[in-house]
């Protein structure tokens, strides 16, 4: 899971990771969805609009929101997704409270939420997935969500799992070396 950076970070920057077998006797505590919530929040956003919602389906306390998300996820995504113990649907406000023009940043602005979100998760011991493999149509029609509001991606959240107890196939994706290209791969003119 973790491999050597290649300049100095924090350490919370490599322990973060996108795994696909999660715990699933082992539920999240409402204080741990509080506080990675709390982070979401706290992420920056153009005009602090905080254009980013969700919708948060906790297996066994909201179920119901729970299979709903489920049911708006792609079949690929739906057979890894069946025991991760929390899912939360990512929404992007379109257009500024403000002014009601397009907000432009707001899938921007969400996903920083939602790497700020996973920051705080993976500082509790809890791993996030995020998926963009979702029905858009079919979340919008089963949570009755207005124009405005556009489904974008869904998160898988909880605690790693045992890849020795996990399916195959599963396990095998989460053994895989953590590959990132190189920083003077992502800078194209200028540099340090």
């Amino acid at each position: 899971m973790k491999n050597p950076s290649q300049y100095a970070i924090n350490e919370l920057f490599r322990q973060r990771w996108s795994p696909y077998v999660y715990d699933t006797e082992r539920e999240v505590r409402r204080e741990d969805l509080q506080g990675i919530f709390e982070a979401a929040r706290w992420a920056m956003s153009a005009f602090n609009a905080q254009p980013w919602r969700y919708i948060v389906g906790v297996r066994g306390r909201t179920q119901e929101t729970w299979n709903q998300v489920f049911e708006s996820l792609l079949e690929g995504n739906q057979g890894w997704t069946k025991n991760v113990p929390v899912l939360a649907l990512g929404l992007a406000e379109r257009n500024f409270e403000h002014n009601g023009k397009t907000n432009k940043t707001a899938f921007h602005d969400l996903g920083a939420a939602s790497a700020t979100l996973s920051y705080e998760a993976a500082s509790r011991g809890l791993a996030v997935h995020q998926m963009s493999g979702i029905n858009p149509d079919r979340a919008r029609e089963l949570f009755e969500l207005p124009d405005s509001l556009e489904p974008f991606t869904v998160l898988a959240i909880g605690y790693p799992g045992d890849l020795e107890t996990a399916d195959e196939g599963f396990a095998n994706r989460d053994r895989r070396p953590r590959e990132r290209k190189a920083v003077e791969d992502l800078i194209v003119r200028g540099g340090f």
